[in-house]
C-alpha cells in the first residue's frame, strides 16, 4: 500500500491511492544546439506579464518569464478543497493519485560509510540516450519515491524525455541506515556525492535538481555552498521553509501541531527501525528523547543537532536555514511558494536576496497549502499545479542555457570530484 506525504505526510496515516499508469513517451531526445547564456533580460515589450493573482519577483524575472506561459492565466484553485490551507494540505497528502512506476534501486555508499538510495525508472538506462537531461528529485522530510507529488513530477519529466532519479535520504523511502547518523537540514554532503556520481555516469548530459520542503532547503544550501563551481545547470525549490527558526516557531501554533506530531512520529518510526545503531551512545545524545519524540524539535534536540555538532536545537535551526544561501546561488533557480503554506511560512522567504540575485526568480501563489497546489486542469486528484511550471522552466534552461563553455566547465568540475568510497549495489524495486 502506497503512502502520501506532507513533506512527507505519509506520517499522518496510510491510504490507498488512485493509481495511474506511467506512460513512457518517445525515448529520443535531441540535445539543443550550443548557445551562449546571456545575463541580459529580454526587452520589457517581449516579456509577458504574470496574472495579478501571482507575486513574481527576482533578478532573473524578465529572463525566465517568457518561458512560463502558465503565469499569464489566473491561479485557479479547486474550490471544494482550496478554501482552507489545512484542508488542501491534507487532501493532497491523502487523496492525490499515485502513478504506477517500476523503479530500479541503486544503493550508494558515501565517503563517511553511510548509504543513500537512488531510484531510477526501470529500463531507462537502455531506452534513453546518454545525452538526455537528468533531473534529481529531493523529497521532503521523511519522504521518498513513494510520495505522490514526487511521482507526478517524475512522470511529467519522463514524458518529456528526461532521465529522472529520486534521491532518498538516509532512512527515507526504505533507504538503509548503516551508521549512527541521519540526515539534516544543513547536511549537503550526501547530495554533493549524488550529483558527482550522476555526473560521472552521464557525463554528456546536463543535470538539474528539484526539491520540496526540507529537500528544497538542502538543495538551496548546496547551491549556495557550490556557488560558481556548481555542476548543476539549473534547480527548482518548492515550498521551502527557508528560515527554520520561523518555521519552528509556527509549528507550535494552532492546527500546525498536528503536522508537527505527525512528522515526529514518522521520524521516530525510521529511528526505531535502526535503534540498535544508536545503542550506548554517550555525550550529549538523548536517545530516549529522540525515540519518543512528540515534536520535530524533540527529535532534533535529542539526536540531529548533536550528530551534526550544533550547541543547541536553536543553534541548529538558525545555522541550517537556506535563506542565507540565496545570495550565493550562481545558477538559474526558480522558487515556488504558497502564500498560505502552514509549514513554510511566507514571511520566511528571503525576498530581497531573490530580488537582488540575477539568477533567481520567485513565484508566490495565493493558495496551495503545503505540497498541495490543488489547482489547474489535473485538479483535484492529479499532479499539482506546479508541475507544468517546473517543466517549462527546466525545458527553457535545457534549450537555452547550455553553451559549450559552461558544458566544458561542468564536465571538468564533475571529473575532478573524488569518487573514492563511492560504491553501489543495484536491486530491482517494484513500487
Amino acid at each position: 500500500m502506497a503512502r502520501a506525504s506532507i513533506g512527507s505526510a505519509s506520517s499522518l496515516t496510510t491510504f490507498r491511492h488512485i493509481r495511474q499508469p506511467l506512460l513512457l513517451p518517445s525515448t529520443s531526445h535531441t540535445p539543443p544546439p550550443n548557445s551562449t547564456t546571456t545575463a541580459a533580460a529580454a526587452p520589457m515589450s517581449a516579456v509577458p506579464q504574470p496574472h495579478p493573482s501571482f507575486v513574481v519577483i527576482g533578478g532573473a524575472r524578465d529572463s525566465f518569464l517568457p518561458a512560463l506561459k502558465t503565469l499569464t492565466r489566473p491561479y485557479d484553485p479547486y474550490p471544494l478543497v482550496a478554501w482552507n490551507r489545512h484542508v488542501e494540505t491534507i487532501f493532497a497528502a491523502f487523496f492525490r493519485s499515485l502513478p504506477d512506476v517500476r523503479f530500479r534501486r541503486e544503493c550508494l555508499r558515501t565517503k563517511d560509510g553511510g548509504a543513500v538510495a537512488l531510484d531510477w525508472i526501470s529500463g531507462d538506462q537502455r531506452l534513453l540516450p546518454s545525452v538526455s537531461p537528468v533531473l534529481i528529485l529531493l523529497p521532503g522530510l521523511t519522504g521518498g519515491s513513494d510520495d505522490t507529488y514526487v511521482r507526478h513530477m517524475l512522470l511529467r519529466a519522463r514524458s518529456e524525455g528526461w532521465r529522472v532519479v529520486v534521491f532518498n535520504s538516509r532512512g527515507c523511502g526504505d533507504s538503509p541506515i548503516i551508521t549512527p547518523q541521519f540526515y539534516s537540514a544543513s547536511f549537503t554532503e550526501d547530495l554533493r556525492e549524488v550529483v558527482a556520481h550522476v555526473g560521472t555516469r552521464y557525463s554528456k548530459a546536463k543535470i538539474y535538481a528539484a526539491g520540496w520542503s526540507l529537500g528544497a532547503n538542502i538543495l538551496v544550501r548546496y547551491l549556495g555552498e557550490e556557488s560558481r563551481t556548481c555542476p548543476l545547470s539549473g534547480a527548482v525549490s518548492l515550498c521551502n521553509p527557508f528560515n527554520l527558526v520561523i518555521a519552528d516557531d509556527d509549528f507550535h501554533k494552532g492546527f500546525n501541531v498536528v503536522y508537527d506530531k505527525a512528522l515526529a512520529n514518522a521520524l521516530c518510526k525510521i529511528f526505531k527501525k535502526h535503534a540498535l545503531l544508536f545503542e550506548d551512545m554517550g555525550g550529549e545524545y538523548n536517545i530516549p528523547l529522540a525515540a519518543h519524540a512528540k515534536s520535530i524539535r524533540d527529535f532534533d534536540d535529542g539526536l540531529t543537532r548533536v550528530s551534526f555538532g550544533f550547541k543547541s536545537v536553536d543553534d541548529y535551526y538558525s545555522n541550517s536555514s537556506s535563506s542565507d544561501s540565496i545570495k550565493h546561488v550562481c545558477i538559474p533557480l526558480l522558487c515556488i511558494q504558497a502564500e498560505n503554506d502552514p509549514i513554510a511560512p511566507s514571511r520566511g522567504i528571503p525576498r530581497q536576496d531573490i530580488e537582488e540575485n540575477p539568477n533567481c526568480m520567485l513565484i508566490v501563489t495565493p493558495k496551495g497549502g503545503h505540497l498541495g497546489w490543488v489547482a489547474g486542469h489535473e485538479a483535484p486528484v492529479g499532479g499539482p499545479w506546479t508541475d507544468p511550471v517546473v517543466m517549462d522552466f527546466l525545458q527553457h534552461l535545457d534549450n537555452k542555457t547550455a553553451g559549450s563553455q559552461s558544458c566544458t566547465q561542468t564536465s571538468a568540475y564533475v571529473n575532478n570530484q573524488s569518487t573514492d568510497g563511492l560504491h553501489h549495489l543495484e536491486t530491482g524495486v517494484d513500487l
